[in-house]
């Protein structure tokens, strides 16, 4: 029975994080992804061409095993770890060539030396050791007739060895980074079930005082000039924009429930989206829209033109009417749909702090907000697949861009 030592759980806690531990015993499938693997293949065969050799591997060597992860001139395989070559000599932190195998005390035993498994006589053996200093396993050539290349065959033979650990070293980014996306997105539906319940939780308690609010005014006793009238003016407009601010919070958190994508009518969502801003298409609001169809979820839809809408009429410019403009044009990734005004616009250095929640650039004359509407708008473009962009309207203003891929 094989005894796992602390160097060689170390070892195996490492390779795991790379991704090259197997899950059991002799499985090799889905350590490499594909184009790391193409990639392996044509530096395994290179180094064989380089040493002038019928055979070439990259080992990956565990607490138990040695695993072929890539070969030239033979099928990889897996063989127990006290049957490996390399793993007599990977932990040295150096280069090993044999000329011939056979009349080295270090391998004349080995099985792929005695005819066992196989008869092999020349030998060269690189470590594959990361930045950090662990080894993972080899880069080796081999052959069953007994040879020695020049010194210049292997130091190239090393150069491809610290190509191969670049290789499997960006695999160990390309997993960390994916742990850390999904890592992010977990927190991020925490943190906006959270949102989205306590947002509802607060929503009706505060509806209850502002209907409170609202008899009190009523009330005949209640005179413009009482006192008591301005409080409850007061209490009722930092009530409704409290309201106001947790509907926003909830619709941020909608976001990531399920999309229903259908074709929808932008012409149609527009005006609805318009209406609930208490405006209505034309000249009279300054705001346009030529019909196009989009492949959305409507009701989320709905919601990021009416955070578009209302952007443009809030930041607005005092020196000019308002002009806003609504429409969607196809290209080879789907529908982009734009909502261009005249208004005061977003400086480039702020345009990726604007989409940030809860964010607002607090310019003279901005009116009031939540920082949440952009914000919003970029995660119900994310949840279809796209993306928000915010660009210059020619003459002033702001454009922002929102993409809808085509339908699958």
């Amino acid at each position: 029975m094989q005894v796992l030592t602390d160097q060689d759980a170390g070892r195996d806690a490492g390779l795991r994080a790379y991704g090259l531990l197997p899950l059991a015993a002799g499985d090799t499938a889905g350590l490499i992804d594909d184009g790391a693997q193409e990639a392996l293949e044509n530096l395994v065969r290179l180094a064989a061409s380089l040493c002038g050799v019928p055979y070439s591997v990259v080992n990956i060597i565990t607490s138990s095993e040695q695993v072929q992860i890539a070969a030239y001139g033979i099928d990889p395989g897996v063989c127990a770890r006290e049957d490996s070559m390399c793993a007599v000599v990977f932990l040295d932190h150096s280069t090993t060539v044999v000329r011939d195998a056979s009349r080295d005390p270090r391998f004349a035993a080995n099985p792929f030396v005695t005819g066992r498994i196989a008869d092999v006589r020349f030998y060269a053996s690189v470590p594959l050791e990361t930045s950090s200093g662990l080894v993972l396993g080899s880069l080796c050539v081999f052959s069953d007739e007994a040879k020695l290349p020049a010194p210049e065959q292997i130091e190239l033979l090393e150069v491809l060895a610290h190509q191969v650990v670049e290789l499997l070293e960006l695999q160990h980014r390309t997993l960390q980074l994916n742990d850390a996306l999904a890592e992010l997105w977990r927190s991020n539906a925490l943190l906006s079930e959270f949102a989205g319940r306590v947002s509802h939780d607060l929503r009706t308690p505060l509806t209850t005082i502002l209907g409170y609010v609202e008899l009190a005014q009523d009330d005949p006793g209640i005179t413009p000039s009482d006192p008591s009238a301005e409080y409850l003016d007061l209490i009722g407009t930092g009530g409704r924009r409290m309201l106001g601010m947790l509907e926003e919070v909830l619709s941020y958190a909608r976001v990531d429930g399920e999309i229903r994508p259908e074709r929808v009518s932008l012409l149609a969502v527009t005006a609805e989206a318009a209406q609930d801003l208490g405006v209505d298409l034309g000249y009279g609001s300054g705001i346009s829209c030529e019909d196009a169809e989009i492949f959305a979820d409507r009701a989320q839809l709905r919601t990021l033109v009416q955070n578009l809408l209302a952007n443009s009429l809030n930041y607005g410019r005092a020196d000019r009417a308002l002009r806003i403009t609504v429409g969607a044009s196809e290209g080879p990734q789907g529908a982009t749909l734009t909502v261009a005004d005249n208004g005061k616009g977003i400086l480039p250095a702020d345009r990726e702090r604007a989409v940030q929640p809860l964010v607002r650039l607090n310019r003279p004359g901005d009116g009031p907000g939540t920082g949440l509407g952009l914000a919003t708008s970029r995660r119900i473009a994310q949840a279809h697949g796209g993306e928000l962009a915010i660009g210059d309207t020619p003459g002033g203003g702001a454009t922002v861009s929102v993409l809808f891929p085509a339908r699958p």
